[in-house]
């Protein structure tokens, strides 16, 4: 069985003269999730974005594992999925269009039978040929979900789970946390309290100032 571990060692971001946070100490192994939260303003997102790779931080160090090897920054995208309000899906391609896209950037072989099954899993899969432009923010928001799990990742991170989505759409959140922590790494980003049932740890950005 593979083994993942992401291990988090005095992390520090600072933009310009402004302290975002310091001292970020944490790790994980699959099957364990955490919950990050605190106020507006509090670098959620932007810790969420340097753990996904997207972001450089000032100090510090991020490290993912598979089997005790250490995997370079380049290679996350084939491990992580990230779902975020920042993600970028394209407006002219269609909901297919858009995963069939997003499984040859990460070089995956996926059928048309896994991407249907994804779709329809999102409940999104009688508007597959319809382009992203015209979908609401919630249709959006599953979307964003679909091209995450693509590729089964090992680890899962999620910038406010529940925005913009109705009761299906939060059942659906629900089912998809359970599946991933059963043998996964799950990060979460929120300020819901509803959320934090997702978590088995919960960090507090506001303690890191």
């Amino acid at each position: 069985m593979t083994k993942i571990s992401i291990e988090v060692n005095k992390l520090k971001k600072v933009f310009g003269r402004r302290l975002i946070f310091k001292e970020v100490d944490f790790s994980l192994s699959e099957s364990q999730s955490l919950i990050i939260t605190g106020k507006n303003g509090s670098g959620k997102s932007t810790l969420v974005k340097i753990l996904a790779g997207v972001l450089s931080n000032t100090s510090g160090s991020v490290r993912i594992k598979i089997d005790d090897k250490e995997i370079d920054n380049e290679k996350y995208f084939e491990i992580i999925g990230l779902v975020s309000p920042y993600l970028v899906l394209y407006d002219e391609f269609s909901a297919y269009e858009n995963l069939e896209l997003f499984a040859r950037i990460r070089g995956v072989d996926v059928h048309k039978e896994k991407i249907e099954s994804i779709l329809n899993d999102v409940g999104l899969l009688d508007r597959k040929r319809d382009l992203y432009r015209t979908f609401s923010s919630g249709m959006k928001q599953r979307m964003k979900y679909a091209s995450a799990i693509l590729h089964e990742p090992s680890i899962l991170f999620i910038d406010e789970p529940t925005s913009n989505l109705d009761r299906p759409g939060k059942e659906y959140v629900q089912n998809l946390v359970d599946r991933f922590r059963k043998d996964r790494i799950l990060i979460i980003a929120t300020n819901e309290n509803e959320d934090f049932r997702f978590g088995d740890q919960i960090m507090n950005l506001d303690e890191y100032k």
